[in-house]
């Protein structure tokens, strides 16, 4: 299969062939310019949606309202836009209506100059109608045309000048950025699913935690993810976090995952601590701070805040169960065998190692706890943690007992030894079962 660059430009060449001016646009040419590989190749052309349907035999008007069609080509997809005027936006998200115009108008009415640059597919020249190439040399994010008209014509752009910010490492150019700190309250005209992708696609690049001081400094996680404001100036034991309140701890957490985390450790590390402004206590007895079920409380206001904002049942459930567990670290070298290995049997177990590395890195710097968990799952590695039990319920009825909830207290004490080593085979947990004469209460 030839590359995408090469299917984009056989594309291209079919356009330009029939007379229609044709080039690549917006993120490919600035990741290009960049020194980055394009993820896309998407092309901007005067030709009409219906002429470019004429031209092609696979064809997906996803977007033929607004000029877009999507062409399949060597089983590519390739994303083809009818150079556009857009209309009034009365919804802060799309225009009423386009009107196809030329390559000029079309860059004048995109986002930023670094997205508003064409170039020739064939000959690699760069056509630059709003500045983008001085902006990609300043390493500055701008605004194209008045900053205050493009964030009100789609509010989303709010998001995704934090995250062009954030996957480029540019600053905001200053009028930029006064017109995003004022029209933060726009965002509210955004879906839900919207945020939710963009705010994903911003926690999970490498330089996330910039991306979440971005937010803050913005404006807009105060309308998205109101509850991380209270983090800000949320005051922690000195003793055990020298690194300040509990937004600045959760910046640094975040700075210390690695750059490929996934989606659900990241949120699991946002939300970690979520939990504490609720739960600030004085104790006058011992002179400190304390967040009392902070970890309970910040499972159940992370699930809430994720099903605001509409993310998977499954990322939820993830997230949820981190965040509740996170504080059990701190016991794991005073628990008994059988509890450590259901501990560390967990599915989400090594996403919670990673926040408990991170927690404590970004705070007191205490390894203990994770040096012996690592050393246990080298311990452990030659078998499977939790291994096939020796009985089952059917076992249990065929020596009497009538199902209950008494089943599940016998089994887990089997189940308890046999993790213990103090059970090595079946013959040696039905021989113990029969010396401990099963009662009907589950006694055993």
């Amino acid at each position: 299969m030839p590359s995408l660059r090469k299917t984009a430009t056989k594309v291209a060449q079919r356009l330009i062939e029939a007379g229609h001016e044709t080039f690549f646009a917006g993120g490919c040419v600035r990741d290009q310019l960049l020194g980055a590989s394009p993820k896309d190749f998407d092309l901007a052309t005067s030709a009409t949606p219906d002429e470019v349907q004429t031209l092609f035999k696979n064809t997906n008007a996803i977007g033929a309202h607004f000029g877009v069609i999507l062409v399949k080509e060597d089983k590519q997809p390739i994303e083809i836009a009818t150079f556009r005027h857009d209309g009034s936006y009365q919804d802060g998200r799309r225009p009423e209506s386009v009107t196809f115009t030329n390559a000029k108008e079309d860059a004048k009415r995109r986002d930023f100059t670094i997205n508003g640059l064409f170039q020739n597919p064939l000959t690699g020249e760069i056509l630059d109608y709003v500045g983008g190439q001085e902006d990609l040399n300043q390493k500055l994010l701008r605004a194209i045309g008045d900053a205050s008209t493009r964030f009100q014509e789609d509010a989303l752009r709010l998001l995704r000048a934090v995250r062009f910010a954030v996957k480029t490492g540019f600053e905001i150019e200053p009028t930029t950025w006064q017109a995003m700190q004022q029209n933060a309250q726009l965002l509210e005209n955004i879906s839900p699913e919207r945020i939710a992708d963009e705010f994903s696609r911003i926690l999970t690049h490498p330089n996330r935690a910039r991306g979440f001081q971005l937010l803050l400094d913005a404006g807009l996680l105060a309308i998205f993810l109101p509850e991380a404001i209270a983090l800000v100036g949320c005051e922690q034991p000195p003793q055990w976090h020298p690194e300040g309140d509990v937004f600045t701890h959760t910046r640094i957490a975040l700075d210390l995952l690695p750059s490929d985390a996934p989606l659900e450790l990241c949120l699991a590390v946002l939300l970690h601590d979520i939990g504490k402004p609720p739960t600030y206590s004085w104790d006058e007895k011992d002179q400190r701070i304390r967040f009392s079920g902070h970890d309970a409380v910040g499972a159940t206001m992370a699930e809430e805040i994720l099903r605001r904002l509409r993310y998977s049942n499954e990322t939820i459930a993830q997230v949820r169960e981190m965040v509740a567990r996170h504080m059990q670290f701190m016991n794991v070298q005073d628990m008994r065998v059988a509890k450590l290995k259901r501990f560390m049997s967990r599915p989400t177990f090594p996403l919670e190692l990673e926040l408990h590395r991170v927690d404590c890195e970004s705070s007191n710097g205490f390894t203990d706890n994770l040096t012996f968990l690592k050393g246990k799952a080298e311990e452990f590695a030659n078998e499977p943690i939790i291994p096939q039990p020796f009985i089952s319920g059917k076992d249990l009825i065929e020596r009497g007992l009538h199902p209950g909830p008494q089943f599940r207290t016998i089994l887990e004490k089997i189940q308890t030894l046999q993790l213990e080593g103090k059970l090595n085979s079946r013959e040696e947990a039905l021989q113990y079962l029969s010396v401990s004469n099963i009662q009907e209460k589950g006694n055993i």
